[in-house]
Formats: structure tokens, sequence, C-alpha cells
């Protein structure tokens, strides 16, 4: 049986997402007044909308660093919007700071798979096909292992890939969703540009760049 779609519904769906009055009526709507299924219509709607923003330029943002407490980690990040008034907002800056507690903590190389170089992706699949074959996989099934195994390489080094830190449990989001979540809000496209991340006593343990190539 389906929920009325009350305007504290609709002010909630609003508070919590970011976004349109419409369109959260209209999500409420199509979901039957279920304000979790709502929620998910309307994320799924924004990550649409964001994608076609992702071409737009951006030549704002911020550069921000964070150290770890005891000095023994630090990290440098540029993350890049449209406009001055975006990047001044509390939700950007959060999302940067965020960022640099993630790099912080996972170490990423890259900040996205496309970025990995392709000798890199080379060896890593001829690795990745010898101990197949060494674990007595068929011929057959090589190529699918391969891939899968490449897959958890991107998600434990390309930033965009990884699971983001601060969701619990085993369906959180990956980085590259939560950006796509703020571009929604800002209606802006949101790109980080690079990073480097320093651990004492090592080299640079980490140096993402765009791609730009």
């Amino acid at each position: 049986m389906s929920q009325v779609v009350t305007a504290d519904l609709v002010r909630r769906l609003r508070e919590q997402t970011g976004a349109g009055i419409m369109d959260c009526k209209e999500a409420l709507v199509e979901a039957d007044g279920d304000f979790e299924r709502a929620r998910d219509i309307l994320r799924a709607k924004g990550l649409a909308s964001a994608a076609k923003r992702s071409q737009r330029q951006t030549s704002e943002g911020l550069v921000d660093s964070y150290i770890h407490p005891g000095g023994r980690i630090g990290v440098l990040l540029e993350v890049n919007c449209e406009t001055d008034f975006v990047a001044r907002t509390e939700q950007f800056q959060a999302l940067v700071h965020d960022l640099a507690l993630q790099i912080a903590g996972t170490s990423p190389r890259w900040i996205r798979r496309e970025d990995v170089p392709e000798p890199e992706l080379a060896r890593e699949r001829a690795i990745y096909r010898e101990q197949a074959l060494n674990e007595g996989k068929s011929e057959e099934r090589l190529d699918q292992i391969v891939d899968g195994r490449l897959r958890k390489f991107y998600e434990a080094f390309c930033l965009y890939e990884q699971s983001w830190l601060r969701d619990e449990g085993s369906k959180g989001r990956k980085v590259s969703e939560v950006i796509q979540e703020v571009i929604s809000a800002t209606r802006e496209n949101i790109t980080v540009s690079r990073f480097v991340r320093f651990e004492l006593g090592e080299s640079t343990s980490g140096e993402g760049l765009a791609d730009d190539s």
C-alpha cells in the first residue's frame, strides 16, 4: 500500500539529498511514498545528470593538505570545480578534505584506471595469468580470471575505484560515486587533478596525476 506524499516527507528528502523540491516530490510519487526508494531514484537521476557535466571545464577549486597525527603521513591534493562560488561552499571543502583523508589512509597510486600506464597493466596481466596457470585454472577461464584480478588492482590503487572509507559495510560507495553525488548537488563538474602522498622514511609513496594525453 502506497504512502501519502506529505510536505514533511518532501522536506526531509530535500534536506538529505540537496535536490530541488519538485524533484523530491516527483521521486516520492514515483516511489509510492517509500522514502528510501525515493532517495535511490534521486541518486540515480543525479548520477546521470552528473555524467553530462563531466566534460565541462574546471578551472577553480582548492588545494588542501592533511598531516596525519604523529606527523608520519602527509597529503597534498588539488580538486577542481567550475566556479569560485562552489569552491567556497562547505560541501565542496568537506569533500576535498575527506579525499585527502582517503588518500592518506589508502595510498592510491593513480586517480583513475585510465591513468595507469599501459606497461604497468601489461605487467599485472602477465603476473595474474601466470598465477592462474600455476593454480591449475583452465585456459578457457584465464581471461575472466585475469580481468577479475585486474578489477581488484584498480580498486586498490586507483582513487576513483576505491571504496569510500567513511562508508561502513560491504555496500559502501566508490570514491567516484561520492564525487558524482557532490557534482549532482552543486550542479558543477568536479575533478581530482593531482595529489602526492608522503610517508616518513620512504620515497614518495604515491603520486597521482590526471592523464591529459
